[in-house]
């Protein structure tokens, strides 16, 4: 990812998650599938951009790349959307990334910061742990079973 040609806004989270899946797969078949499963295999590919030995600064492209994917696991699976943080506002400072994830609780989370924590802090940060103990989630999607009445006949769908 292009630093100089780099936007932060919600409507171009998803076109850098995009961008990262597409250049981590195109020599490697990797579960990128927007699941929280996925993560853990992020967790791993963070693993190795931390002994590759580069700094932060270095990697902040492939970070934001990486930080979108986690944010758009959100938006798939937990309900999240992107939200642009105002200039003047707290969690900007806070945040010091200029978008968050809104779960379904009203909630902000920031996915691109907790990222960053990831590559410099280890994996006691682990991107799936931090999908997995998010409050706000929607509850998971339950899979619809038939109901069987007492004839044995599929009933209907509960």
């Amino acid at each position: 990812m292009d630093r100089e040609n780099l936007t932060l806004s919600a409507a171009d989270m998803r076109r850098h998650a995009a961008e990262f899946v597409g250049r981590a797969t195109a020599r490697a078949r990797l579960p990128l599938d927007y699941t929280a499963a996925s993560l853990r295999v992020v967790d791993r590919l963070i693993d190795g951009l931390r002994q590759g030995g580069a700094g932060r600064e270095d990697m902040a492209g492939p970070l934001i790349g990486i930080g979108a994917y986690v944010g758009e696991v959100l938006v798939r699976e937990a309900g999240a959307v992107w939200v642009d943080i105002p200039a003047d506002h707290l969690l900007r400072s806070v945040f010091a990334h200029p978008v968050g994830s809104r779960m379904p609780d009203g909630r902000v989370w920031n996915p691109l910061g907790r990222t960053v924590n990831r590559f410099e802090i280890g994996p006691q940060e682990s991107l799936q742990t931090y999908f997995l103990t998010l409050h706000g989630r929607r509850p998971p999607r339950t899979r619809r079973r038939p109901v069987r009445s007492p004839d044995g006949l599929a009933a209907g769908l509960c």
